[in-house]
């Protein structure tokens, strides 16, 4: 609205199809046949029996392209009129030439008045409407021929097939890379949903998922009436995660998913006095956006963990820190809830040229083998989508080493330069 009142038009979409490289295509082999067939015309002007007959005949062509050119540079312009009035210079040319050249040049193999550029009509009804339409049109140029030549001669039968055999191929390619269109459209459609589905998934297990987690935990520990309330929030937690992993979550429509951006650091972890806290946010995105990692990072430091960091400020795109960020809060709060309280957690940052690397290792029992896509079965998320799933969207990757009795380590790796794809298409959401 704002650029219709500054007078702006806003800019076209562009399409994006298979078919138009085919349709410059014949655009171009129309042009050049035709000044082929003017060239041919005019070196056996002589011979013709009325030569004036010809001439008229390649100009009234000549005129038709000069006006219809464009029409054979979009689908949108080549219309069904169009092609039928196209072929009908075709046909009216190939029976116009027993008219106006001599009979021994006919039977001697002499080319006819619209010579190859016959083919062109064809294939602008193979591109158009598929080999059924490139069938019907060749087959009207092969009774012309036959008609033309008056007999089934062996280098008239050889054009026809060529031209019906070019023109049903080129209908069924153009048919196949239609439909091979379409299921990409399809696909890419689905992998946007997937996609969308996913970061809301993230967001729910990083806040509605730990909130009825702790809630569970600590009604449980309180009793009585608290108790109750955290049987309910268990039951709301399972019921919740069954939605989300069951892929029940409708993907969002087509507006939403443009603006959608994954939330900023918002992942709590659970202090030592059993309080929700959520991370400091003191990195304010610098002038060109970037952020220092280390300052998100830094927040995550207490009693049971332990942080290290380069000397130097470890810059990545503020979306992408801030996803990372949240990486690293799930992955504390899988070390919170499965190894224990007595266990130390150990935060790793290395600025490497190409990427950055944060790494979360603890000391509790390690990981059974087997249990992280058990648990992702189970609709326990915080692997697959609040740490895995962020790390896919920005490039990069988790990697898990597990050791019974030894601990755990996550290795998070964000390639530089990156930026989650919602915080491509707009900036965040409050």
């Amino acid at each position: 609205m704002a650029a219709r009142r500054h007078g702006k038009r806003p800019p076209k979409a562009l399409r994006m199809s298979v078919e138009l490289p085919l349709w410059r295509a014949i655009t171009g082999y129309r042009i050049l046949t035709l000044v082929y067939t003017l060239c041919q015309v005019a070196l056996s002007y002589r011979h013709y029996e009325h030569p004036l007959g010809a001439v008229a005949y390649m100009g009234a062509l000549t005129v038709w392209m000069a006006l219809t050119w464009r029409r054979t540079t979009s689908p949108e312009r080549c219309t069904r009129q169009f092609l039928i009035v196209d072929l009908g210079f075709a046909v009216g040319g190939i029976l116009l030439t027993s008219l106006v050249d001599t009979h021994a040049r006919i039977m001697g193999g002499a080319p006819t008045l619209p010579s190859i550029w016959t083919a062109g009509a064809v294939l602008g009804f193979a591109i158009k409407g598929g080999w059924r339409w490139a069938a019907v049109a060749s087959s009207a140029v092969a009774v012309a021929n036959l008609v033309e030549r008056e007999q089934l001669a062996r280098d008239t039968l050889r054009n026809v097939v060529l031209v019906w055999v070019a023109g049903v191929a080129i209908g069924y390619v153009v048919e196949v890379a239609r439909a091979s269109e379409r299921t990409l459209a399809r696909a890419l459609q689905i992998e946007a949903a997937t996609r969308e589905r996913e970061r809301l998934a993230r967001d729910i297990h990083d806040s509605v998922l730990q909130v009825l987690a702790m809630v569970q935990r600590r009604g449980t520990a309180i009793g009585g009436e608290a108790a109750e309330l955290g049987r309910m929030a268990g039951e709301q937690e399972v019921a919740l995660r069954t939605l989300v992993a069951g892929g029940l979550v409708r993907p969002a429509g087509a507006a939403a998913m443009a603006s959608y951006v994954p939330a900023p650091v918002t992942a709590a972890h659970e202090g030592t006095a059993g309080t929700v806290v959520a991370p400091a946010r003191s990195a304010p995105p610098a002038a060109d956006g970037s952020c220092d990692v280390r300052a998100l990072l830094a927040p995550f430091a207490g009693a049971g963990v332990t942080f290290s960091e380069p000397g130097a400020p470890v810059e990545l795109p503020a979306a992408a820190a801030a996803e990372l960020a949240a990486a690293v809060s799930a992955a504390l709060d899988n070390v919170r809830v499965h190894a224990g309280d007595g266990a130390h957690a150990w935060i790793l940052v290395e600025d490497e040229p190409h990427a950055v690397i944060v790494t979360v290792r603890d000391d509790g029992p390690g990981i059974p083998e087997g249990r992280l896509a058990d648990a992702e079965r189970e609709g326990r998320l915080g692997v697959a989508l609040s740490i895995r799933g962020r790390l896919r969207d920005l490039g990069g990757s988790a990697a898990w080493v597990s050791v019974t009795g030894q601990g755990t380590e996550v290795e998070l790796t964000v390639p530089k330069g990156t930026a989650p794809e919602g915080g491509k298409r707009g900036k965040s959401r409050a």
